[in-house]
Parts: structure tokens; C-alpha cells; sequence
């Protein structure tokens, strides 16, 4: 059985009042992981697949525990911080990504992409051009791209989360959706989908 455990009911205490309490009391860290362990695993997962999504989760709060000392509590929700340890973790799987992405686009198949669609012959028919353009991305400009979309942070969220000014993030994104969209406008496959196959962040 692979991915996190289901969250267990807790307090809805920040999470910046959770990290500074569990300085003196490291137990308290678990409702960290009980929190947003699952939303982790399933981005590190839509990235590279169920069994690395397990290792980037543990390693991800591993790292998270082991430097809550320099959290800062300014930030109540702790999930940019999060992200950003776990995008510098996947980052470091840049071939294995990329590899799986040109080998979706080139087959239409690959375990990847289990977890980015219902199954449908349509939709995989879709996200095997998708996957093309995806792999065809500068590793900052998929890490942006993919964190808004896949990980619904918003603008400044991805700031914090890959510390990069916010005017970076909205030109990165804008670069990766305009690549995207040029990719998937000259795919044959993608052009006769349905239209509500189409990536809305693409737009």
C-alpha cells in the first residue's frame, strides 16, 4: 500500500502555531503531516508517480522537522513551504520527469499518467500531448506552471514556495502557459479533443 496515511481529526490550530510548539514538543509535528501530507503526496505523485511520491513525502517533512527552527511563523499555512521542499526534491528528478513525460507523449501510455485522468482513451489521448509540451519546459518554468496548476497555489504562494520574486513567477508562468498552448495548438490529437478537455491553465 503506498501514499500517507488519511489525516486524523485535530485542532485547527495555524500552522505556524503548530511548527513553534513542536520545538519543545516534536510530537506535535504530526499534525503537520496529518494536515498536508496527502495534498504532497498527490502533487509528487501527478509529478513522477505513486512509488518516488512516497520517498518525496517522507523526505519532505523530514526536512520540514528537521529546519522548523527557521520557519517563518509570519506565514500562518505552512503548505508553500512545503511545496517548495518537495519541488526542490522532485527537481532533483529532473530526468526521471522528463523521461516519463517524452515517453507518455511518444506512446500515449505510461504509469504516470494514471494519476492525471479518469482512465478514458480520450483524456490519455489528450495528456500525451500535454505530457510533450510539459517536458518540453525549462525546470523553473514547469515547476511554476505545474505548482498553480496542480497544487492550486496562487501567485505569491509559489513566490514563497521557490523563493523567487512574485514578478518572476508571473513571467515564468506566463512563458510556460504560451509554450503550452503553441505545443497543444499545433497537435493534431489535441485540436480534435472535446473542449472541455482543455487544460484550463493553458489559458
Amino acid at each position: 500500500m503506498t501514499g500517507p496515511p488519511p489525516a486524523r481529526p485535530g485542532t485547527e490550530r495555524d500552522d505556524a502555531v503548530v511548527i513553534t510548539q513542536s520545538l519543545d514538543e516534536p510530537e506535535l509535528f504530526a499534525g503537520l503531516y496529518d494536515r498536508h501530507a496527502s495534498d504532497i503526496h498527490r502533487y509528487a505523485a501527478r509529478r513522477l508517480g505513486e512509488g518516488p511520491a512516497d520517498d518525496i513525502t517522507a523526505e519532505t517533512f523530514l526536512i520540514a522537522f528537521r529546519t522548523r527552527d527557521r520557519y517563518d511563523t509570519s506565514h500562518r499555512l505552512a503548505r508553500p513551504w512545503l511545496y517548495g521542499i518537495a519541488a526542490n526534491l522532485i527537481g532533483k528528478h529532473r530526468r526521471s520527469e522528463v523521461r516519463a513525460l517524452k515517453a507518455l507523449a511518444r506512446t500515449g501510455h505510461d504509469p504516470v499518467a494514471a494519476s492525471w485522468s479518469d482512465r478514458s482513451d480520450d483524456r490519455i489521448a489528450v495528456q500525451a500531448p500535454l505530457a510533450g509540451a510539459l517536458a518540453a519546459l525549462s525546470p523553473g518554468d514547469r515547476h511554476v506552471l505545474l505548482l498553480v496548476a496542480w497544487a492550486d497555489l496562487g501567485y505569491q504562494e509559489v513566490a514563497d514556495a521557490l523563493r523567487i520574486p512574485l514578478g518572476t513567477v508571473r513571467s515564468r508562468l506566463n512563458r510556460a502557459r504560451r509554450k503550452v498552448r503553441e505545443a497543444l495548438s499545433t497537435d493534431p490529437t489535441f485540436v480534435s479533443a472535446e473542449q472541455e478537455l482543455t487544460p484550463s491553465w493553458t489559458k
